[in-house]
């Protein structure tokens, strides 16, 4: 099904892009992850995405690949050829802001930040982000659809969908989180990354980016990379993968998308809201996790919520 025409409300947003973050090395997974045929007709997890956004209105798909990636998506994209309007951005390590320099020792990526980045001559107005790897369910995706096509307060208001850190986890090893503080008003207060999250017999452990030990009861609200923005956030997001360009370029560090926010938070310049949700996550971080992800999508399709072809 395609959706070609504007949602026009107070503000003018039009119909909005869904930007796929496939950029990913999968260095933990042992293969490409973003592209694994783990549904039961050999969809990869971001055709699950793309059907749910699809469903809920969305109007165009950006994926955000590595140029040595682009013929290994050539068949994936094809399949969406007449059904919605889709685009490459490439993540390079060269493509830095004017006035800046890529350190020539640089060999990973630059991180989330820098990916959404990638994606700013392909989106006009709002557009939600997500993690290629991930599976979101669809009220995900048709409540950002709504809060970015009704909202219409003064100033950029972002939103960013929150699940239950306890629903979150992987049985087969630890992952990374943003484990998110919400104010009285339902609005992001900050997000903090926590890596090696994983439960143990007194609740759940992990650590923040310092080293420190992290302790959850397990009923936190936690980010999994699933953001709705305008595109007022590529201007605030520049002017701070300037700042990092220019005192953490070396070495193995990125410019990640929660830490931007924060920033921007802290600075006034946007809010977020929080959109909890009580659908189903999973994805796949490690290899053993592939089973039980596989045994989910069948579930699902067989349960009538998804056909076994989406596309």
């Amino acid at each position: 099904m395609a959706h070609e025409s504007a949602v026009g409300n107070r503000r003018g947003i039009t119909t909005p892009t869904l930007v796929v973050l496939a950029a990913g090395v999968s260095s933990r997974y042992g293969s490409l992850k973003q592209l694994d045929a783990l549904g039961p007709a050999g969809h990869p997890l971001m055709d699950y995405s793309i059907y749910d956004a699809m469903q809920a209105g969305f109007g165009k798909v950006v994926f955000v690949i590595r140029p040595d990636l682009e013929a290994r998506f050539i068949e994936r994209v094809e399949r969406l050829h007449g059904l919605i309007p889709t685009e490459y951005a490439f993540q390079r390590l060269d493509d830095v802001p004017s006035g800046t320099d890529a350190p020539s020792s640089r060999e990973k990526p630059w991180g989330t930040g820098h990916a959404v980045l990638a994606a700013r001559d392909y989106v006009e107005d709002t557009f939600v982000v997500i993690n290629a790897d991930d599976f979101y369910g669809r009220r995900s995706y048709s409540s950002l659809y709504t809060h970015l096509t009704t909202n219409a307060v003064s100033g950029p208001t972002f939103a960013l969908v929150g699940f239950t850190l306890r629903d979150t986890l992987s049985s087969h090893g630890g992952v990374s989180r943003g484990v998110c503080q919400v104010d009285d008003d339902g609005f992001l207060a900050s997000v903090s990354e926590v890596m090696s999250l994983q439960r143990e017999a007194s609740g759940i452990a992990g650590v923040d980016l310092a080293g420190n030990p992290c302790r959850f009861t397990g009923n936190e609200i936690v980010s999994l990379n699933i953001w709705g923005f305008t595109a007022d956030v590529f201007e605030m997001l520049e002017r701070r993968f300037v700042d990092f360009l220019r005192t953490r370029a070396d070495g193995k560090a990125e410019f990640l998308v929660p830490d931007a926010i924060n920033d921007i938070l802290v600075a006034g310049e946007a809010r977020a809201k929080i959109i909890p949700t009580d659908d189903a996550f999973f994805g796949v971080t490690h290899p053993a996790d592939r089973t039980d992800v596989q045994q989910k999508l069948q579930d699902l399709v067989a349960s009538g919520r998804y056909p076994e072809r989406l596309f």
